[in-house]
């Protein structure tokens, strides 16, 4: 049986020719393993975003998204989906955990507070899901609805925050129901990597108004601006009444309705809401009715909305079905996606899945350290590869993602020039101990950095193909053309001589038969 490895270069797309190649990172960089790999092996591009991979059409990729197509093999709906169609055939305004904290608002007389980030990115939410919980509140008489406004810059432009709060602030108005109560950047209230003191501010903001005071969101948004502070940095301020009170504090008793759907960058200041062993930060415990759209952790006591689909046969399932042994490395801004979103949402290693955690540079932003952990991963995945007893390794380089974020390509060109060197050190790995290769992306990031249109920064994802390549030297063959991040599994399990269950339904990457190779 023939062993795998991996490779997921997160954020590393492939540009088409409307992307101006002075903001292609990846193009820039020098990078002569690559270079190398792709004049010598067979490679093809894949499709990760939108519909092939269970996003509206149009739709760009994303971390998460992306890691859950590659592991399931097969193309997986996502909530975002399934919350618009919910919404648009009526079962969104039926929905019993929404219906929950009407209830509870209707009791007590109280408020209904509704958190999220607002965005139309569609990575984390969408600004459609809270329309519609406007809607709902005002279907029911419910008249004191807050908002507390994460604000984006990463998946949407760097300071288009007014151009959302406007908008929103507008459809509230024709709705009837909503004002914005707490504003601020997702730095803060959506940080994912146990940076508490982050989350504590924003935490404070919504319960006990702690934070600058302005009469307006866009007013606090435009002073931050003249500081120099984009969308994502904003500090967490209230929104105050003429009397300078402010407009909507979250007290005992109130509903609060996270609207992200995405699990990842809700989970800490939920945490600091529903936790009774919160300890964190020194904080007041509020008796609120606390609502999730979907399902953040399964250790959260709390009603959901959109409950989980659960994936069966996924390709760690079945490599470990077969009594084989899998290992899952990357580090810390991007281990969720190797295991639980790879695993198809599940939080526990399989029967023979050896996880490893690298520890991620603490650093204010990673344009100061564009490496990452990258050589620390890549040392230990040698060191892994050299006792020869896993059959799949699932490696994730975080660089061309995270350090493409920044919007600052000379640290993003730094970030891809690491991750080659690395590449070129697996690859030799690889060979000594006969794995299969094969590299490929969860989405694109790093191949476009500046605007087209507008010669601005560009720090979202982007709707890129993902390149597909094929280290196998006794594959001749040609690769399938037009296909997705769905078929990586089945060709996997394809190359390991494996059956492929009848869950993936995607296509085989491989044209011609893969010589069958027993060691």
């Amino acid at each position: 049986m023939r062993k795998v490895i991996l490779v997921i270069l997160d954020g590393f797309g492939v540009r088409d020719q409307n992307i101006p190649l002075e903001g292609d990172a990846i193009a820039l960089a020098k990078k002569p393993n690559f270079d190398f790999l792709y004049a010598n092996y067979p490679w093809v591009t894949l499709h990760a975003s939108g519909e092939y991979v269970g996003l509206p059409d149009g739709q760009m990729g994303n971390s998460e998204v992306g890691h859950l197509n590659i592991g399931a093999g097969r193309i997986v709906y996502q909530d975002i989906v399934r919350i618009s169609k919910a919404i648009k055939n009526g079962e969104f305004f039926r929905n019993e955990a929404l219906l929950g904290a009407i209830e509870n608002v209707k009791q007590n007389n109280s408020a209904l507070h509704l958190v999220g980030l607002l965005s139309d990115g569609g990575v984390h939410s969408h600004m459609e899901h809270l329309y519609a919980l406007l809607e709902f509140a005002k279907m029911h008489g419910v008249s004191k609805v807050f908002v507390h406004a994460l604000l984006d810059g990463r998946d949407t432009p760097p300071s288009s925050a007014i151009g959302y709060i406007r908008e929103f602030e507008a459809k509230a108005k024709e709705i009837g129901v909503g004002k914005i109560a707490v504003v601020g950047g997702r730095y803060y209230g959506m940080d994912r990597d146990n940076r508490w003191e982050r989350t504590e501010k924003y935490y404070k903001a919504m319960t006990e108004a702690q934070g600058e005071k302005f009469k307006s969101a866009e007013e606090g948004v435009l002073k931050s601006y003249d500081k120099g502070i984009t969308d994502e940095f904003v500090v967490p301020f209230i929104v105050v009444d003429e009397d300078g009170n402010p407009v909507g504090q979250v007290r005992d008793g109130d509903s609060i309705i996270f609207f992200n759907f995405r699990a990842d960058r809700a989970r800490q200041l939920t945490r600091a809401f529903i936790d009774e062993k919160f300890d964190k930060f020194q904080r007041k415990k509020l008796n609120v009715h606390f609502v999730t759209m979907t399902e953040y952790s399964d250790d959260f006591d709390v009603p959901i909305a959109f409950k989980p689909v659960y994936l069966t046969n996924t390709l760690g399932e079945v490599i470990s079905k077969h009594g084989l042994k899998q290992l899952r490395i990357a580090e810390t801004e991007k281990y969720a996606h190797v295991t639980y979103f790879f695993s198809g949402g599940r939080e526990d290693p399989f029967e023979g899945e050896n996880r490893i955690l690298i520890p991620s540079p603490k650093v204010a932003t990673y344009d100061l350290k564009p490496e990452m952990s990258a050589f620390e991963v890549t040392d230990k995945v040698i060191e892994e590869m050299e006792k020869q007893i896993y059959a799949l390794i699932v490696l994730n380089f975080a660089n061309p993602d995270m350090v493409g974020h920044t919007g600052i390509i000379p640290a993003t060109v730094k970030a891809i020039e690491a991750i080659d060197m690395c590449i070129g050190r697996i690859y030799n790995s690889a060979k000594k101990n006969d794995y299969v290769m094969i590299i490929t992306a969860d989405h694109g990031n790093a191949e476009k950095m500046i605007d087209p249109e507008t010669g601005e920064p560009h720090t979202a994802h982007t709707t890129s193909q993902v390149p597909f390549i094929l280290v196998m030297d006794d594959y001749k063959g040609e690769l399938k053309k037009g296909g997705k991040l769905g078929d990586i599994a089945p060709t996997i399990l394809t190359i390991m001589n494996l059956p492929i269950p009848p869950e993936m339904d995607g296509e085989i990457l491989t044209l011609e038969k893969v010589p069958y190779f027993a060691k």
